[in-house]
Parts: structure tokens; sequence; C-alpha cells
């Protein structure tokens, strides 16, 4: 089935992001695989280098102590994620981020970490008492 997205107004006081309420089981599995690949620390570094510019993976590899091989097996990965690209510079192949979702994702899983270290809670009020709202999640 089919959900037309939730616009941005809708969401937690409209934050300028679009965002579902609920889950179908595809969705899921995706952002699940994305999270996967999110989890480990090689990828992390890779991700959070090109967050400061684009490489070629022979400055990756040098910025983050890899083997270029090595790094190029994550490359391909998260690639196929959707959270890199690539384009061609004469013999060198530059990856950049997929765009700034990704580095928003890494900006709030450290700015989380940083809270679950501080034992600092952010409650929004508005978002956690539109989730509870009865029906929210029709299929």
């Amino acid at each position: 089935m089919k959900r037309a997205p939730v616009h941005a107004d809708e969401v937690a006081g409209g934050r300028g992001v679009l965002a579902a309420t609920c889950l179908d089981g595809t969705t899921a599995a995706f952002v699940a695989a994305m999270l996967q690949a999110l989890a480990t620390p090689s990828r992390l570094m890779i991700l959070t280098t090109l967050r400061q510019r684009p490489h070629p993976v022979t400055e990756l590899a040098t910025a983050i102590g890899m083997e270029q091989s090595a790094v190029s097996h994550q490359l391909r990965l998260l690639r196929a994620l959707g959270l890199i690209t690539s384009r061609r510079n004469g013999r060198r192949i530059i990856y950049r981020l997929y765009d700034d979702h990704v580095a928003q994702l890494l900006d709030q899983a450290v700015h989380h970490i940083e809270h679950l270290r501080l034992g600092v809670r952010d409650l929004d009020s508005r978002s956690t008492a539109r989730a509870g709202t009865p029906g929210a999640c029709r299929r």
C-alpha cells in the first residue's frame, strides 16, 4: 500500500523535514539496513571525513588510517545504500556525501551520544503527544 509523504508542517511543529508517523515493512527494512551501515566505526569515519569535503579513495585511506582496498569496500556499501555518491575526475573517482540528510544523520547521532553521556534529555511534548494520537498509524 502506498502512502503519501507526511508534510513538514504536520510533523513535530513543522521543523522543515519530512517524517513518517509509522513505517511499513519495506521502509523499516531499508532504514534498518542504513542504520546498520552506520554501526561500523570505519564507515562513520569515512562519512565524517567526507562531511568535511569530497575526497578520492587514496586521501580517505590516508585520513582515516585504513588500507585503500578496505576503504574501497566500505565505499561500495555506502554508495549502494545511498549515503554517498561519486564522480569521475580524470583517472580519480571523487566521493562525497549523498546530501545534507546524511550530514544531519551524523550530527544527530553525535548529539544523541553527547546527551546520553551528559544525562540530558530533549523532550518535545508536541511530538510525543502527536505520536500517541489514537488512529495515527492506519494501514
